[in-house]
């Protein structure tokens, strides 16, 4: 048993109330630039976008997106009762805009040899969603 072992089981996972409008908004092609403008608190909207630019080579602008969606749903978790740590399950689609930000976010900063940020956005990947870790990574 590890010394740091929370023997009452840890927080309860956080699931982000359904925001369906975005999400419906993207699967139907509606470009993800669009969708962030109208939906600004969109973490998918803004991963989408961190997605599209790494994909295209702009690695600047993917970390920048992946940033925005990241802190946009680090909010969005506050709201929802997250005290900093506990699960946030991938299984749960409301909450797959947050991970897929944090994995941009990780991915762009490995890129740019920023180490530290990524270790770190890795392991809270990790520790947020053993699921989201394997299927995103």
């Amino acid at each position: 048993m590890s010394i740091h072992e929370n023997l009452l089981g840890g927080p309860p996972p956080t699931h982000l109330p359904d925001d369906p409008e975005p999400r419906e908004l993207l699967a139907n092609g509606t470009a993800p630039a669009d969708v962030a403008a109208k939906y600004p608190t969109s973490s998918l909207a803004w991963a989408q976008l961190a997605d599209e630019a790494f994909e295209g080579g702009r690695v600047i602008e993917s970390y920048a997106y992946a940033r925005t969606g990241y802190h946009r749903g680090l909010d969005a978790l506050r709201r929802a009762g997250w005290k900093g740590h506990g699960p946030v399950p991938f299984e749960h689609e409301p909450n797959r805009g947050f991970l897929r930000a944090l994995h941009a976010l990780a991915r762009a900063a490995q890129s740019i040899g920023e180490q530290e940020e990524y270790e770190r956005c890795s392991t809270f990947l990790r520790d947020s969603s053993p699921t989201a870790a394997e299927i995103l990574g």
